[in-house]
């Protein structure tokens, strides 16, 4: 075992080393054991992940803005031959984020907290960053590399355990966190990138001040990927040290607030309530026209593939989806994986099949009831379930809540719109007060503030552009 350690150790520093080069963007040698071919087969790869998971937000205009910003920043990066992408996904949480291969997504929410060109500018720049810098490459490399002889590294090192159980779950990129040394590497190679395509550098320290104000809760809650970045005010007086060292005619360039701002009228702020929204534990969705009651106290979340419960004592779940296939279909597909039979029955009009069911998993055995519902040419899955344990103190509350799928008929729920921003130019000057007054908004006043980056006792100066947030028509 002995020789087979020092031998395994030997042969990890001889690829460790022989893998190493020199980073063009960042001027220090990397240890990289993935080709940019392979690189970019993973960004393909998660691309189409991510547009099926978080949807491209329908605005062409907007898509073809954003794309050509990003694509006139990567042409000035160091690796300009990368098959670029820019999208706008349709997620209402601030955010951007790039996976390898030169794959970049900003949300809707991060574009309507933005308040230029040269801003998106800046956050496009810092997404590049990452790329260029391959920091994705380097965690994976080093993943790869922990795989050598890890049945034996597993044991020695907590990191090779950790990477090791990256590996095995298939180097999935999307679950790589950059450490915050990337981040801030990554910030100056944004600077670089904007200043190179002759944006204000100045910008850039504008996004973190709006991000800092986030993180201490000012106008809503903070993003949670925040946690994981540098503190927004060390970024802001980092780049402004950067800044600083820039010669003159680099710290001053394209704002572009008019040009930015313009494209955003329209913009969808928020939730989308017509992809389903609760009102309490209640679940409505106007475009499929159902609703659902969830367990009252259980935690609720929305999202693109599922709509989830969890019990207040987490352990027990409620999750409704969508099936394949028809009733019969879908239903005995299910019950032929997991035993029992289903029973046909109507629940509020409405065709359905269900039934109990037991399974044996790795953790032990659960229990649960599933229901399958015909509505509206489509068939719904309502799975509640818990550990065999938790079950009997959950049967009750999960059958209830499965009796009271039904047709969605309130005309005002049918009808519910999501808010959208509009872009006000003002022709006279005005305290933000007075905006609020002569333009209310959906959201509180301290949201509006956080969004146009300025606090509830500025004044708007004429004929600037100010957002507000509207119902949608």
């Amino acid at each position: 075992m002995k020789r087979l350690f020092g031998g395994i150790v030997f042969w990890t520093v001889v690829v460790a080393i022989g893998s190493c080069a020199t980073n063009p963007a960042t001027g220090r040698r990397q240890l990289s054991l993935v080709s940019e071919r392979q690189e970019i087969t993973m960004g393909f790869q998660n691309d189409t992940g991510i547009v099926q998971q978080l949807g491209v937000y329908p605005d062409s205009g907007l898509q073809r803005y954003v794309r050509g910003l990003g694509e006139k920043l990567a042409a000035v990066s160091e690796r300009p031959s990368l098959p670029w992408s820019f999208r706008v996904v349709d997620d209402p949480v601030v955010n951007a984020f790039a996976v390898p291969g030169g794959f970049i997504y900003v949300t809707r929410g991060l574009l309507a907290h933005m308040n230029s060109e040269a801003q998106l500018a800046a956050v496009l720049g810092h997404e590049i960053g990452h790329v260029t810098a391959r920091h994705s490459v380097e965690q994976l490399s080093r993943a790869q590399l922990a795989q050598v002889g890890l049945g034996v590294g597993m044991v020695f090192s907590e990191t090779v355990r950790q990477y090791g159980q990256v590996a095995g779950a298939g180097l999935g990129v999307l679950f790589l966190k950059f450490g915050r040394d990337d981040e801030t590497e990554a910030d100056r190679l944004g600077l670089r990138y904007m200043t190179r395509g002759l944006y204000h550098p100045f910008q850039m320290a504008e996004v973190f001040t709006m991000l800092g104000r986030m993180s201490g809760g000012e106008g809503g809650r903070a993003p949670s990927w925040l946690s994981t970045h540098p503190d927004p005010e060390n970024r802001r007086e980092t780049i402004l040290q950067e800044i600083g060292t820039l010669p003159a005619t680099a710290q001053s360039g394209t704002v572009g607030a008019d040009a930015y701002l313009q494209h955003l009228n329209g913009l969808m702020y928020g939730p989308n309530p017509r992809e389903g929204y609760f009102e309490g534990t209640r679940f409505l969705h106007p475009e499929l026209a159902f609703r659902f009651d969830f367990p009252a106290q259980w935690q609720t979340a929305n999202q693109k593939q599922s709509v989830v419960a969890l019990s207040p004592e987490k352990d027990a779940m409620l999750e409704l989806s969508l099936a394949q296939g028809t009733l019969d279909a879908a239903a005995t597909q299910f019950f032929a994986q997991v035993g029992g039979s289903p029973l046909r029955r109507t629940v509020n009009d409405l065709q359905t099949l269900s039934g109990a069911f037991a399974i044996q998993t790795e953790q032990g055995l659960v229990q649960g009831l599933a229901l399958f519902v015909d509505h509206g040419g489509a068939v719904y899955r309502v799975l509640g379930y818990a550990p065999a344990a938790a079950w009997p103190a959950r049967a009750a509350t999960v059958e209830r809540s499965l009796g009271t799928f039904q047709r969605l008929t309130d005309p005002t729920a049918l009808d519910a719109q999501p808010n959208r921003l509009e872009i006000v130019r003002l022709n006279t000057a005005m305290s933000f007060a007075d905006f609020m007054r002569q333009y209310p908004s959906e959201i509180p006043a301290a949201q509006v503030a956080l969004i146009n980056q300025v606090n509830e006792t500025s004044a708007f100066p004429p004929g600037v552009m100010v957002k507000r947030v509207v119902k949608g028509r």
